[in-house]
């Protein structure tokens, strides 16, 4: 019969079950979700739309989402008080500190905005 997870770790010797028991709080500690962050900082819904000035129904929805702009997370991030930095790590290499990636840049307006092209009218 296959033992379970928690048994295979109840029989480890103490002091190897204390150190996977650390290292699993450890990876959980640092794999939370957006609405988990928000809660850790004592955050509610509401309180982030207003610094966002959108819905409490859009903030919702952004923490439901699987994919987004890094912009849209940097806004998110800061309307809890925080900063988003990404690093890109390589193997034989330091990390790095992506900058400007997902900064709000200004729109620029150049020409006239692009359109579907209509179809050409038959005779």
């Amino acid at each position: 019969m296959a033992k379970t997870l928690g048994e295979v770790i109840a029989a480890l010797p103490d002091d190897e079950r204390v150190a996977v028991e650390a290292r699993a709080a450890e990876l959980v500690k640092e794999e939370l979700s957006l609405r988990d962050l928000r809660k850790a900082m004592s955050k509610t819904q509401t309180v982030v739309a207003k610094k966002l000035r959108v819905g409490q129904d859009s903030v919702s929805r952004v923490e439901q989402r699987a994919d987004m702009l890094i912009s849209t997370l940097r806004l998110y991030v800061n309307a809890m008080g925080g900063q988003l930095d990404l690093i890109a790590s390589f193997p034989g290499r330091p990390p790095v500190r992506l900058k400007e990636l997902g900064e709000i840049a200004p729109k620029l307006r150049v020409g006239k905005p692009r359109t579907k092209a209509r179809a050409v009218r038959g005779s």
